[in-house]
């Protein structure tokens, strides 16, 4: 009775030759064109019967025309990924046959090899219910990817024009950014590894890369990451202190100090920066590997990917406002040689000073110049000079034209980049002027003085009414220490003109509001993914904390105004919280923030001019 009731083994070979069976089909004979589809179906089909009908269609392609789509979208199914050598190189010989025969499944079959980008989902069922759908992390994953890149290769060799209808199928099949963490990575690996050998997409799957990076980062503020990371630390230190006790807690501070850091610790406790950290780990690995040759910096190819890279960084990187961690692969790459940072800084200073360009992107570009000036260790002090002398003599110009016309007065909306201009300049004083006045005091105050500060906080624009109040205070009290320029009597009056406003909140309390009339960010911020954050550390600058010398030359208020938090770390933490002392600036990636040309979705302006 078991063997009758057995199904028989799948061994025996029904109908004729396969090109019999096409022709009876056109023939309109169906029944053994049906009993083909069945047994190439079958779930059970063994290793042997799929390299004999392998070798059967890969003679019979001339017949698979458009008349036979349904049969090769079987044939595309069919599990060869999985199976014995013999099959994955029957597989491919057909793919070949089959794309150069009959072009019309191009489509087909390069959706099918992007398919297989990403590892397969195991989804086990109890009752009609999914109650497991995970990643398949199979051990051979990296050799099916290997092989996905071959078939890739395969089909591009055979039909040139794969290049144009690949990109489209890329951009279909990238995994939404709620996917799994490891979902994304394989994904953002495999497209990184066909632009080694598809070299002219590496800019269309750059761009892509970047397009979803940036989705991923400004959906996650910094301040989140930190409240997340917070509420995680706190959550560990009340299990250990609950389930270990104290000299448990002990020992993990000595394992901490002994730098014994476990995997589960450098896992972001966001989940969204937790992919971003993945990704960004990713993409700067890739930027070293194809730079470097056995070690070895490789000049051209390091230059053909910065030219890629800033034409990314120019579409994608300037227009978004407050993105914190994606724009470092410009800062990675800058950091390989002294020539690619100074032709990036280049770069941003032709868009800061064309007047064609949108006063958005004029002033954003302002911004990056002052951020990355401050933060680049491996910029020496005469590049910074350099940039200085170019900012500030631009900005002296902007001054002669300005005095003699209608519009030399103080709004953000007509001098834009004049005043992202000079908050460039004052934040890299703040950072650099140690390094300017190291080694003889004398020629370096003689350079300070040249830049003729004082000219620029008395002109009638009032650069120090617009700037970010923190940016105002160190800069004031730096320039009144080296005596350069007394900024305090400009901050007074400006004080004097403007009281907060005040609006009624969601509950009925009367909220104070503030916004950065400038609407400026420092884009290279510090970075706080921690898996990605071990390749930008070595080449930033941090905020060095202020001597006490330093604080007592701070005891000028600037009251423009409360905020929370200053994501810029050169406050944070070191600044006595005494009403005598500098305020802190809002906070540089407020999402309320806008563009002074725009005042959607803004909040109120925080000050009026008295009457």
């Amino acid at each position: 009775d078991e063997f009758i009731s057995s199904p028989p083994r799948k061994t025996v070979r029904f109908g004729g030759t396969l090109t019999d069976i096409l022709l009876k089909y056109e023939q309109g004979e169906t029944t053994d064109f049906e009993l083909l589809k069945h047994q190439l179906s079958d779930p059970d089909i063994k290793d042997a019967q799929i390299v004999n009908w392998l070798h059967e269609f890969r003679s019979s392609v001339t017949y698979l025309t458009k008349d036979f789509e349904q049969l090769v979208s079987i044939l595309l199914k069919l599990p060869w990924l999985r199976r014995s050598r013999e099959v994955v190189e029957e597989y491919l010989g057909f793919l070949g046959n089959l794309v150069s025969a009959q072009t019309v499944h191009l489509r087909p079959c390069l959706r099918m090899i992007v398919s297989q980008f990403v590892p397969p989902r195991i989804t086990i069922r109890e009752d009609d219910v999914d109650i497991s759908d995970s990643d398949d992390d199979e051990e051979n994953l990296s050799e099916n990817f290997d092989t996905c890149h071959r078939a890739l290769q395969t089909v591009a060799r055979y039909v040139p024009s794969t290049l144009q209808f690949l990109m489209p199928i890329l951009v279909e099949y990238f995994p939404f950014i709620n996917k799994s963490e490891r979902t994304l990575e394989c994904y953002v690996h495999n497209l990184l590894r066909v632009t080694v050998y598809l070299p002219t997409l590496r800019l269309q799957i750059l761009e892509l890369i970047v397009e979803k990076l940036l989705k991923l980062d400004v959906s996650t503020p910094q301040q989140d990451i930190e409240d997340a990371e917070e509420a995680a630390n706190n959550s560990d230190s009340e299990e250990k202190s609950t389930e270990e006790g104290l000299f448990d807690m002990e020992e993990d501070e000595e394992r901490k100090g002994n730098e014994v850091v476990s995997p589960s610790s450098e896992r972001m406790a966001h989940p969204l920066a937790e992919r971003l950290d993945i990704l960004m780990t990713i993409l700067f690995a890739y930027i070293k590997d194809v730079c470097h040759v056995d070690g070895k910096l490789d000049i051209n190819k390091t230059k053909d990917l910065y030219r890629d890279l800033v034409s990314v960084f120019d579409k994608l990187i300037l227009p978004t406002h407050a993105s914190c961690h994606v724009q470092y692969f410009m800062f990675y790459i800058c950091s390989f040689k002294l020539g690619l940072a100074e032709a990036f800084l280049d770069h941003l200073w032709k868009k800061l000073h064309d007047p064609n360009n949108p006063s958005v992107i004029r002033q954003t570009a302002g911004s990056y110049i002052g951020s990355f000036l401050a933060r680049a260790k491996f910029i020496p002090v005469v590049t910074v000079k350099a940039c200085l002398d170019l900012l500030v003599n631009w900005m002296h110009k902007y001054i002669d034209n300005q005095d003699a016309g209608a519009n030399a007065y103080c709004d953000v909306a007509l001098h834009g980049p004049f005043y992202s201009a000079c908050q460039a300049a004052f934040y890299t004083l703040i950072f650099r002027h140690k390094q300017l006045l190291d080694g003889n005091l004398r020629k370096g105050l003689s350079y300070l003085q040249s830049l003729n500060f004082e000219r620029i906080v008395m002109c009638q624009l009032n650069p120090l009414k617009i700037c970010i109040p923190s940016v105002v205070n160190l800069f004031a009290a730096i320039t009144r220490k080296y005596q350069l320029v007394f900024c305090y009597t400009i901050i007074e009056r400006n004080n004097r003109q403007f009281i907060p406003v005040v609006r009624t909140g969601t509950g009925g309390d009367l909220v104070q509001t503030c916004t950065n009339p400038l609407d400026s960010f420092f884009p290279f911020d510090p970075y706080v993914l921690k898996r990605s954050k071990k390749t930008i550390d070595p080449f930033y600058q941090f905020w060095e904390e202020l001597s006490a010398e330093d604080l007592e030359d701070l005891k000028k208020p600037i009251k423009r105004g409360t905020s929370e938090d200053e994501d810029d770390d050169f406050l944070k933490g070191e600044t006595p919280q005494n009403d005598g002392v500098v305020e802190i600036a809002p906070n540089s990636y407020e999402p309320n923030t806008r563009s002074p040309m725009s005042s959607a979705g803004s909040p109120s302006d925080c000050y009026v001019q008295y009457p």
